[in-house]
């Protein structure tokens, strides 16, 4: 006797595998980066635009211009010309997914940017929202391999400046240390830092 269509479909759905919803429909991507002597790279930056379903040429110069470095995006990987910890890059990654991902409405990240006259605009395709993009808050600058202010150590003086003043490159800081001579290997306390420039005096080891 054939199954009446009760007995089909209750069998039917027997056969389809339980769907398991975590509650979490997108997760954003973490950043996977290493050191490489002065250079850091990003090996998945690739799979972290396609997960933030932006193109490489409006994030990665966005980023840069952030970070003050120079940096290729190459065969998937985003190589950076200086020595970048991962908690920055991911504090900077944060900002760009809230400015130019996330929607204002649903808190989706199903948008894609548009503009409308000189303004960008975040459009959501899951619920219909747009917001223009709001100038983002500059995210403080870490200065990188522990060069503070106060820090006493070791280094070999690499040239001179027009001033006199003994140059030594530490990371992506050009330091300048009072009084010293190139080729002298001398102790140095940094006493002010300027962006990518510190100065420094010489001092007795300790």
């Amino acid at each position: 006797m054939p199954e009446d269509y009760a007995s089909l479909l209750k069998r039917a759905r027997s056969l389809v595998p339980e769907k398991v919803d975590t509650g979490e429909r997108w997760v954003k991507p973490e950043l996977e980066v290493i050191q490489e002597g002065k250079l850091t790279i990003v090996r998945n930056m690739e799979e972290v635009l396609t997960a933030l379903n932006r193109p490489a040429d409006h994030f990665i110069p966005l980023l840069l211009r952030e970070i003050g470095t120079a940096g290729n995006f190459d065969n998937g990987r985003l190589v950076l010309q200086a020595r970048v910890s991962a908690d920055n890059l991911t504090r900077r990654l944060d900002k760009y997914v809230e400015t130019y991902v996330i929607c204002g409405e649903c808190g989706r990240p199903d948008t894609h940017l548009a503009k409308e006259e000189r303004i960008t605009i975040v459009k959501c395709d899951a619920c219909g929202g747009h917001r223009p993009v709001k100038a983002a808050k500059k995210v403080a600058a870490t200065r990188e391999e522990g060069l503070v202010e106060g820090k006493t150590f070791e280094v070999t003086i690499e040239d001179t400046g027009q001033r006199g003043d003994g140059i030594v490159k530490r990371d992506r800081y050009v330091i300048f240390v009072k009084g010293a001579q190139k080729g002298q290997t001398v102790n140095i306390r940094i006493n002010r830092i300027a962006g990518t420039l510190a100065f420094a005096e010489v001092v007795a080891a300790e």
